[in-house]
């Protein structure tokens, strides 16, 4: 980020050239954009300067999900949504992104996505893990059938922690129900329980 300049930076880690460009124009006008065309050149571009991640997960050499172990590794606060064309499957469980785009995406949601992960540097830690685990729970409702779901012993215990974290915060702050934080997580899971509802159906056959 150049000196003086208040803007949030972004880094777009994708090996699609056109996708890089694409997404340079949506974001330039209100952002500091970086750009890797791979996982060694996005680790290379990373800093403490680095807000928001934007990652594909299929790249040749060093996937996407090998740059986002590095990241938390790292221990940055900066926030990490993939950006693929992979469905996602159970494994996004246990991974540490905080948001996950399924291509394509359109520009409306590439920019909601990017302002309400800065939005989250605002919350707590019991916020922001609730936050995330929401985002893994509506990606798999988008994904999957909702009998495979209801027998995943993984999306169970998912379940659980939101349920535990979501009962955590109403402990600590009662008088929350209105908040953006809660209106963004409700927009979420609904969001996707619409989706996947509509997934469920296609699936009988």
């Amino acid at each position: 980020m150049a000196e003086g300049d208040d803007q949030p930076t972004v880094l777009v880690v994708e090996d699609e050239r056109a996708l890089i460009e694409l997404y340079v124009r949506w974001l330039e006008d209100d952002y500091d954009v970086l750009t890797a065309d791979g996982g060694e050149a996005a680790l290379e571009q990373f800093g403490d300067d680095v807000d928001v991640v934007l990652l594909d997960r299929l790249m040749p050499g060093m996937s996407g999900d090998e740059v986002l172990e590095e990241i938390r590794v790292r221990e940055s606060d900066c926030k990490v949504a993939m950006v693929t064309a992979v469905e996602p499957d159970f494994d996004v469980i246990s991974m540490g992104f905080d948001d996950y785009l399924t291509k394509p995406v359109e520009r409306g949601e590439l920019l909601e996505t990017v302002e309400r992960l800065l939005s989250r540097t605002q919350f707590d830690d019991i916020e922001q893990e609730l936050y995330a685990l929401s985002s893994k729970q509506a990606a798999l409702r988008g994904s999957k059938p909702k009998e495979e779901l209801e027998e995943n012993e993984e999306f169970a215990e998912l379940q659980a922690r939101i349920d535990e974290l979501r009962t955590d915060l109403d402990t600590a702050m009662p008088g929350m129900g209105d908040d953006d934080f809660v209106a963004m997580v409700r927009d979420i899971e609904s969001d996707d329980l619409d989706e996947g509802a509509s997934n469920g159906a296609g699936d009988e056959r």
